[in-house]
């Protein structure tokens, strides 16, 4: 029930949306199409109304759970509204990372988390003082990631849905029952957002999506007490994070440097020779040749499914640590 009321909620708030913001002027080109079509922006604001459906309804169905999903959508919706405001006003590249830390507030307030790590074969670790400090990073950490790892058509949604089904049956198999909640809150209006995200777009989620998909993944690894699976699972982001801002050096944002990706005649997508654009993980699926944006989105889903396999084997080695 919680899954089909985010799927269901989101699905039927997504055309209102993309109507409301397209009257409104609130939309962007879509760069890499050869006639660059103009994309309703702002749809994540619609799998944020799905989310808050689903929390009300796991707090009707699980009242013994509604500081867990309280503060949970609490987080959520603080990484949405500087996700909003970022679209309205876009917000420094120093600023917005700094201001992504705060989101763990209702988590901290609500203690709703487990200061212990499980690491596999090891086994448990207590760590009561630091645990909570570390909490912020996370935040951060997720939620940008998850921003930066927006490339083409659906890749952020689909590869958040990848994610996101992974901690959810690395958490069936640790028996992480609040874990389990949190994914399938998120999973269905992912996947209703993903429906209307993938190639070809027909709204795009602004960073009031991307935000707060990034901090529903962090908050599901550290209330669910998935934190080593879902580093692993989120590989490709901390990759393509890591490439980015090591090879310009800084915090940045997209529009501040040259784009890593240029559209040729016949529409393929190919990695640009700038020295000035970012070392971003698109350029590396494009360092082979020239694809399709479909062909190039499908590679970074396969690259998550990678790491979402690699994620339940942690998850099976969590199992049998001591």
């Amino acid at each position: 029930m919680i899954f089909a009321t985010g799927f269901i909620v989101s699905i039927v708030f997504l055309p209102v949306i993309m109507r409301r913001m397209r009257g409104l002027g609130i939309v962007g080109h879509d760069i890499h199409k050869k006639d660059k079509p103009l994309v309703p922006e702002m749809g994540g604001i619609a799998l944020l109304i799905g989310l808050s459906a689903s929390s009300l309804v796991g707090i009707i169905l699980f009242p013994t759970k509604s500081d867990l999903l309280v503060s949970f959508w609490g987080t959520v919706a603080i990484a949405g509204i500087i996700g909003a405001i970022d679209d309205y006003k876009p917000l420094n590249a120093k600023v917005k990372p700094f201001l992504t830390l705060f989101a763990c507030i209702p988590i901290l307030l609500m203690r709703t988390y487990t200061p212990s790590i499980v690491f596999p074969i090891i086994g448990g670790t207590r760590l009561t003082r630091v645990y909570p400090l570390l909490i912020p990073v996370v935040m951060a950490v997720t939620s940008n990631a998850v921003n930066m790892m927006d490339p083409f058509n659906g890749v952020m949604a689909g590869s958040s849905t990848v994610i996101t089904a992974t901690l959810m049956l690395a958490a069936i198999a640790l028996r992480r029952g609040d874990a389990i909640i949190l994914c399938a809150m998120l999973l269905g209006s992912l996947l209703a957002f993903y429906y209307f995200n993938r190639y070809p777009s027909r709204v795009f989620s602004g960073d009031v999506g991307s935000l707060s998909v990034g901090t529903a993944l962090g908050a599901i690894a550290i209330m669910g007490r998935l934190e080593v699976v879902a580093v692993v699972a989120f590989m490709p982001q901390i990759m393509n994070a890591f490439y980015g801002l090591s090879s310009v050096g800084r915090l940045y944002e997209r529009r501040e440097v040259a784009r890593p990706v240029e559209v040729l005649e016949d529409g393929r997508l190919m990695a640009r020779d700038d020295p000035g654009a970012p070392l971003t993980l698109a350029r590396f699926v494009l360092a082979r040749g020239p694809l399709r944006e479909d062909e190039a989105a499908r590679v970074f889903i396969i690259l998550s499914v990678i790491s979402g396999l690699l994620a339940i084997v942690t998850a099976y080695l969590i199992t049998v640590a001591p």
